[in-house]
């Protein structure tokens, strides 16, 4: 993986083996940077959401460029990402420039970021991009249906905000809307079917989580006919509110250990950092008959006691996953021991420097 002018990155070039990757040094050194070039090997905005002008290194403002070759079952892949200065992200894959979503064709990758530790008790937007996150993983083509969707959505409240009550402006976007929300809403759930039947087949020192749909006015239509009936139907609703209530944009995830009967949200912090991990690896696992996906772990073994850090550790390498994990010292992935590969990120002048780290 090569970067230039990447956040705190002026340039990197970076060979890698397959073991797992532990990355450490003191805080704003730039270990998280390294893995947020990763993520752009993905749709969308990367693990921390961030604009394409946002991620440019300062005071340069030259543009930025993720250059990765990528080994999927023996394939060799050229992917590339940049954006130039007030420009938007291009993506070229094999020397043909495509669209975000064929990224996701290439690479699965998943992440555990500290912002996410919140997800059980802060709103439901996060959940549904933790849930969409992991269909994505799955389907790549469900960032299309969500594309589709939020679009028409749009669209719609558009006119119940100029208050347009002919039925006619509304048919065909709500004809769209149902068409992809019951998409989405399918490709969820056979996901949360799949996360549950992969931690049900597994032992492992972390909880199993119950996990279903909800929405707020009950169960959500599930085919398209019954979804587009329930908008046509909402109208009127919808045009008080001016939004649409009823659709999967209004669905929230809803998880609870399975061994304890308690909520995600009830559990303390450190059990809901557990039950984030468990779903993470139960994804991974469910991915691995197609080949293991790219992991990203963050501050991972924060409000982990030293048996969970190390039977994490344990399930990444039994998975062969490309994990890369950050941390603030060595000490942290002691349990690895050569079973990882080892870099140390220092930063000196605003400027951020990688060193591998030999094998002791």
């Amino acid at each position: 993986m090569r970067l230039s002018h990447f956040r705190s990155h002026r340039r990197a070039e970076l060979v890698f083996d397959g073991r797992p990757v532990a990355i450490h040094g003191p805080n704003g050194a730039g270990k998280t940077n390294l893995i947020e070039a990763v993520s752009l090997l993905s749709p969308g905005r990367g693990l921390r959401r961030a604009s394409a002008d946002d991620l440019v290194r300062r005071p340069e403002a030259l543009g930025w460029k993720v250059q990765a070759e990528i080994d999927v079952a023996g394939v060799l892949h050229e992917v590339e990402t940049w954006a130039e200065p007030a420009g938007s992200r291009q993506v070229r894959i094999d020397g043909k420039v495509t669209s975000q979503v064929a990224l996701g064709r290439i690479a699965r990758i998943l992440w555990l970021i500290p912002a996410m530790d919140r997800l059980w008790i802060e709103g439901a937007d996060g959940r549904r991009r933790f849930l969409d996150r992991a269909v994505l993983s799955f389907d790549p083509g469900h960032a299309e249906a969500v594309l589709d969707y939020e679009k028409a959505m749009r669209e719609r409240n558009r006119l119940l905000k100029d208050m347009v009550r002919d039925g006619h402006w509304y048919a065909a976007l709500e004809a769209q809307m149902a068409r992809a929300g019951a998409a989405i809403d399918a490709g969820r759930k056979d996901t949360i079917a799949a996360l549950m039947a992969a931690q049900a087949g597994a032992e492992t020192a972390f909880p199993a989580a119950a996990l279903s749909l909800s929405h707020p006015d009950g169960p959500l239509p599930e085919t398209e006919d019954a979804l587009r009936e329930a908008l046509a139907l909402g109208r009127n609703r919808d045009l008080a509110a001016g939004r649409a209530l009823v659709g999967p944009h209004r669905s929230d995830l809803e998880a609870i250990w399975q061994a304890k009967g308690v909520s995600a949200r009830d559990c303390s912090t450190g059990e809901q950092k557990a039950l984030l991990i468990s779903l993470i690896l139960a994804n991974a696992r469910a991915l691995a008959a197609e080949g293991p996906p790219i992991l990203l772990l963050d501050e991972v073994a924060a409000h982990l006691d030293a048996g969970r850090r190390a039977a994490l550790y344990d399930e990444i390498c039994l998975l062969g996953a490309q994990a890369f994990m950050t941390g603030t010292g060595a000490e942290l992935f002691a349990d690895l021991g050569d079973r990882a590969a080892v870099l140390e990120v220092r930063e000196e002048a605003g400027v951020s420097g990688v060193t591998a780290v030999p094998a002791s």
